[in-house]
């Protein structure tokens, strides 16, 4: 039993280290826009008996409500996930609208 826990111990921590620099930019870019402004949708409807439907989703994030700038929120995501600088700032992404 014991030899089977050491055995996939190494399978965990693996689990845990560092992702390739473009991967961690990429899960980076939506932290870095939740820290520019919340994000949220609302649905109205109807339902099949008749009756209405209503939903809410927001997106806050803490980077926000402390006013972080957007840049640095990436840049210190992209070297927690990678260990390693950004290959690019924030604002060469296309996408990116700051």
């Amino acid at each position: 039993m014991m030899r089977g826990v050491m055995l996939g111990l190494p399978l965990v921590l693996l689990a845990c280290g560092p992702i390739p620099v473009a991967q961690a930019e990429r899960e980076c870019l939506q932290r870095a826009r939740l820290a520019q402004q919340p994000r949220g949708e609302v649905g109205v409807g109807i339902g099949s008996d008749g009756r209405s439907r209503s939903s809410v989703k927001l997106e806050v994030s803490s980077d926000f409500i402390m006013g972080r700038d957007p840049s640095a929120v990436y840049d210190s995501c992209v070297y927690q996930k990678s260990g390693q600088v950004p290959s690019r700032p924030l604002y060469s992404f296309p996408e990116w609208k700051g």
